[in-house]
């Protein structure tokens, strides 16, 4: 993907310079109620005289009729009509963009990387829609060819009850009982109700979301508007669905009344959150809206209590081009002195010692915000971004406190980005640890892509990968960690487009390989980014007009989004509706032991500037040896049955609080193995003051090997982990020394082994597999039914289920 250009070869002639579509006399609209599929062509209101619509209406009526036949043989074809519905839906596109082409032109224009060549996209779109309509039809006549013939033989898809989905501790629950993975679009289509079946249906999802919350929801007075509380209160509790806190915006009177409101504002939180006028607002807010929605379907999904949270605080950092925490409020200088005085036992000669300060008492003291990236690794640096953290959790906290004062069942979580704990910077104010103990289901907004279309040339990690998986599976093994039990949102996905990388072409391969490896990772819903298609084919109502918004990406999200990309939206319910017909399998795959845990100190992460960047290199070694990876900080060590895992590891982690060097030592204590990399790890604390004292074996393991290569750490470990380990071993070939498959395997009741193969390598992958005791091990495709033996090949952003028995 990232190896060719935007658009492939075989496409180039359709969106070369100057050549036109073929011209359309006639404008189509297309009923839209559209339940079933069996409504004639000349009712639909097709005037066919293009050549590829030609071709695509043909196959759409032969697919019918396949479809119709398979029927008749009580075979099921829901994935067939889902196709079906997406071939008639881009075709009604592909009509509006050529009759509008100067309004397609325009979004074009508006993102960026394409700007140059916007006239050439927009010239070319409609053809390409046809011809992927064309593509997924060819597809599914294919594939429901050899399912009637017995070629393939496939479950059935177990459809989402939408109205019925229950909540569990750690996973959705269809009407019938088994786990449901749940799919819809964020932002789907704005201006339109949820109640349009055009929009909210089995093809892009049903999951409803209540009115925006706001601050605009509360008068001067304190009252909540009542005209919108009455859309709460009344708006229809069907299918499930979820509430967004917005904090984007604030009414001129918080701004008249509290001139200080918006100091310390970010992105999409407008405010400053240690104004106590925000507060009691909020509170106010809060505690009405959960009293009208409490008990509700439309609140199962949860409350999200914000929308990508983040207070970056040093000076030269990109968010500062939108004034973001470019100085800060006294709230927020008296509730960090407050803390400070805290954390220094209220003796200012220790703070002025770490600061090299001289102040008299607490009271006195100040920071400058933006702070110097050239603090880092100071003592004045550790305190602020330990502090910015504090204080969004104290905020955080406080909102999910007025949820449960009226509704204690709510469910919450906040949309996180995360990469800011994947990447190296830290003075964001987000602990990723700590709010997700402190919310009921994990969240995020996790992204995989192809390469930055900033970039030049190829990225790092093109030499290996078909895509950046980095930032999905770190985040996702460390919140998984953090909280085992918990139902996962991903109330966001950037898997399909990001506000730097976008293919107009992208495969559907990639679509099914980046969802399947989320949800594998637990992701128990997924919102993707997003659609904009009106039911006629045109652009929501937010994109008309001159595109002017407070969010600098939002102008460019709709240029080679899924809604000209009939492959991809096609796809992404492809493999939900798999997923959910082998959701008691996913479970199973993902429920297992993660003996490996990797440590983490967000106290080194604060202090060095590469720490998360060298965490990876040993991670990125342990992803592909057939077991889940794990985290252990601090908390889950003291909180967690330490039986969980085999081994802690701990590498290139130099500074650490005595608390997380405590934790090592207790588990060590209780009988752990701990494996350290270098006598270098755990050698200061959080200011960089040598530690004196150094772990000691007591009843436990411990082994510190000394400043030895990755591979050599990763052999000790597998050393340890190995016995342990299921019985069927993977062998992999794809012609370089770099690995590309991940795979998990676990052992079913009946003495088989249920196995998941996900080539996330740039190369095919030729395996094997085999018993620990040397017997061939015989491989099903549980998908197709196809018998593989114990060698198969797997293209690079294949997909394998597989049932694997002893010959």
């Amino acid at each position: 993907m990232f190896a060719k250009n935007l658009i492939t070869t075989a496409l180039l002639a359709v969106f070369a310079a100057g050549c036109a579509p073929t011209s359309k006399t006639t404008s189509m609209v297309s009923p839209q109620n559209e339940s079933t599929n069996s409504i004639p062509l000349s009712e639909r209101g097709f005037i066919v005289d293009s050549p590829l619509e030609q071709t695509a209406v043909a196959k759409l009526a032969k697919l019918e009729s396949l479809m119709l036949q398979a029927k008749n043989k009580s075979l099921d074809v829901t994935r067939e009509e889902t196709t079906v519905w997406f071939a008639y839906e881009f075709l009604k596109y592909a009509e509006w963009d050529e009759a509008n082409k100067a309004e397609t032109q325009k979004f074009f224009a508006n993102y960026q990387p394409f700007k140059d060549k916007q006239e050439q996209y927009a010239t070319g779109l409609p053809d390409f829609e046809r011809q992927k309509v064309i593509e997924i039809l060819d597809h599914s006549i294919s594939t429901l060819t050899k399912v009637m013939k017995g070629e393939i033989n496939r479950r059935a898809v177990a459809k989402v009850d939408w109205n019925n989905v229950d909540v569990a501790d750690d996973m959705f629950v269809n009407s019938d009982g088994k786990p449901v993975f749940l799919y819809d679009y964020f932002s789907k289509s704005m201006g339109n109700p949820t109640s349009d079946t055009r929009l909210y249906n089995d093809h892009l999802g049903n999951v409803d979301h209540l009115p925006s919350i706001n601050p605009y929801l509360i008068n001067q007075d304190g009252t909540i508007n009542k005209y919108q509380l009455k859309a709460l209160s009344s708006y229809p509790d069907t299918s499930i669905g979820f509430a967004l806190f917005w904090n984007s915006n604030l009414p001129d009177w918080i701004k008249t009344q509290e001139p200080e409101v918006e100091k310390g504002r970010s992105l999409f939180t407008g405010f400053d959150i240690d104004n106590p006028l925000m507060k009691d607002a909020w509170g106010n807010i809060i505690r009405e809206v959960t009293e009208h929605s409490k008990g509700k379907n439309t609140i199962k999904l949860g409350y999200i209590l914000s929308n990508e949270p983040h207070w970056f605080s040093e000076k030269g950092h990109w968010t500062q081009n939108f004034h973001e925490m470019t100085s800060i409020s006294s709230y927020t200088q008296a509730k960090f002195r407050d803390w400070l005085n805290i954390q220094y036992q209220s003796d200012i000669k220790a703070l002025n010692t770490n600061w090299h300060t001289q102040f008299s008492n607490f009271n006195e003291v100040t920071i400058e915000i933006p702070i110097a990236p050239a603090l880092q690794g100071t003592p004045i640096w550790y305190d602020w971004c330990r502090f910015n953290m504090a204080r969004s959790l104290e905020w955080f906290t406080f909102l999910q406190n007025e949820i449960h004062e009226v509704d204690p069942e709510a469910d919450t979580h906040i949309k996180i980005m995360p990469d800011l704990f994947t990447e190296n910077y830290r003075s964001h104010g987000i602990d990723l640890e700590a709010l997700t103990e402190l919310t009921t289901m994990i969240g995020d907004d996790a992204k995989t892509r192809g390469r930055d279309l900033r970039h030049k040339t190829p990225e790092e990690w093109e030499a290996h990968y078909a895509y950046f998986w980095e930032e999905l599976a770190v985040s996702y093994d460390f919140m998984e960690s953090v909280s085992p039990n918990k139902i996962h949102v991903n109330s966001e996905t950037h898997f399909l487009s990001t506000s730097w990388w976008r293919d107009l072409d992208l495969s559907p391969a990639y679509v099914r390989n980046s969802f399947w490896l989320a949800t594998l990772m637990g992701m128990d819903a997924g919102l993707t980014w997003f659609w904009a298609r009106d039911p006629d084919g045109s652009p929501e109502d937010r994109l008309e007009g001159k595109l002017k918004f407070f969010d600098p990406a939002m102008a460019g999200s709709y240029a080679a989004s899924t809604g000209m990309q009939p492959q991809v939206a096609n796809e992404l319910t492809q493999v939900m509706m798999d997923l959910n017909s082998y959701s008691e399998e996913i479970m199973a795959l993902r429920k297992q032991k993660r003996p490996v845990r990797l440590f983490h100190s967000e106290t080194s992460a604060i202090n060095k500037n590469n720490h998360m960047s060298e965490q990876f290199e040993l991670y990125e070694s342990l992803f592909f040896e057939g077991f889940p990876l794990g985290y252990a900080t601090q908390k889950i060590i003291n909180q967690q049955d330490n039986n969980l895992w085999d081994v802690v590891v701990v590498y290139k982690t130099e500074f650490v609080t005595d608390a997380e060097f405590n934790a090592l030592q207790s588990y060590l204590n209780n009988g752990g193995t701990v494996v350290i990399d270098s006598p270098l790890s755990l050698s200061k604390n959080e200011y960089g003051v040598p530690r004196q004292q150094q772990l000691i074996s007591a009843k436990g393991k411990l082994i510190t090997m000394a400043n030895v290569d990755i591979v050599s750490l990763k052999q000790q470990v597998l050393d340890i982990v190995r016995p342990k380990q299921a019985d069927v071993l993977l062998t992999e070939r794809n012609g370089s020394n770099h690995k590309g498959c991940t795979w998990r395997v676990v052992k079913q009741a009946n003495g088989r082994y249920l196995m998941t193969i996900i080539n996330i390598g740039k190369n095919t992958a030729q395996l094997s597999t085999s018993m620990k005791n040397g017997q061939k091990a015989l491989a099903t495709n549980m998908l197709t039914g196809e018998a593989l033996a114990n060698t198969f090949e797997l293209a690079s952003n294949g997909v394998l289920l597989l049932d694997i028995a002893a010959e």
